[in-house]
């Protein structure tokens, strides 16, 4: 169609390309593109160099992802001391100690310390209860530590916090220790109930049941201020005075207003009950 006289058309002409020129535009993209393939490989080496190199530091669900199995064999060769201090993910920190026999647990907000008993679990993992059947840790294949409390059923991720000192009990306790125990314990008992509660032996006790009469009574006193922060106090005004006694097995009762503690020779500290079983016996 003609311009009319008032339009003005710029006519744009190609510029002239030869042949030699668009070879070298055609090698030029190719070579750009080998360039960035290498770039882009440069990057993602970087990027697992430095992925090695802080493994140690990532969660093993993140470091699993970019290495691979590499990171559960890692995971696997990370042992526990025997003895080992561990948090819970709540905050409450706690000693196991597996270096004898009988396992044990000693939580730091508690005098108490717990008898466990291992039992073998699904995919490998061993589960420690206490003398009631209840679980208290799970242990998985791999060495995680998973805790179970009255508050926490389900359980919480306990992580290793480092070495620790021994829980396990001596051998035998002086008459003047073993005395002091009795007498901590009373005043501990007495404080829960808010009146005074007498802590008395049936049997002489014997340089070999000397750490279990000391500890019969630290897990009845223990009972007792558990009792109280509960607000069980009509449970504490049913007893006046504890009895520590020597039998075949550990056990609890109450019987005409004393509450009586068994404790059985031969079995360390698995030969008392523990406070959870004496106030589950205060509470019938």
């Amino acid at each position: 169609m003609p311009a009319s006289s008032g339009e003005r058309r710029l006519a744009v002409q190609d510029s002239p390309q030869s042949a030699g020129t668009t070879d070298r535009m055609k090698f030029s993209k190719a070579e750009l593109g080998v360039r960035g393939a290498r770039a882009t490989l440069s990057i993602v080496a970087l990027m697992l160099m430095t992925a090695s190199a802080n493994a140690g530091q990532l969660p093993h669900s993140l470091r699993d992802a970019l290495l691979g199995r590499k990171g559960v064999a890692e995971a696997r060769r990370v042992a526990a001391p025997p003895v080992a201090r561990y948090v819970s993910e709540t905050g409450g920190a706690f000693v196991f100690d597996k270096a004898a026999p009988q396992p044990l647990i000693k939580f730091d907000n508690s005098t108490e310390v717990w008898a466990l008993s291992p039992q073998p679990a699904s995919r490998g993992d061993v589960i420690y209860r206490n003398d009631l059947g209840e679980p208290v840790l799970r242990v998985t294949k791999l060495g995680g530590v998973i805790l179970f409390t009255d508050d926490l059923p389900m359980g919480a991720a306990a992580a290793l916090s480092g070495r620790a000192t021994s829980i396990q009990p001596p051998a035998v306790l002086s008459i003047g220790a073993l005395f002091q125990r009795l007498a901590i314990a009373q005043l501990r008992a007495s404080r829960a109930a808010q009146r005074q509660i007498e802590f008395a032996t049936v049997e002489d006790a014997r340089p070999e049941t000397s750490v279990l009469v000391a500890d019969s009574a630290t897990v009845a006193a223990e009972a007792f201020e558990q009792a109280a922060r509960r607000g069980d106090r009509s449970i504490l005004s049913k007893i006046g005075r504890v009895l520590l006694t020597e039998g075949r097995k550990p056990s609890a009762q109450i019987k005409d207003g004393s509450l009586i503690v068994t404790y059985a020779p031969g079995q360390g500290l698995a030969g008392r009950p523990s406070s959870k079983r004496i106030i589950k016996v205060m509470d019938r």
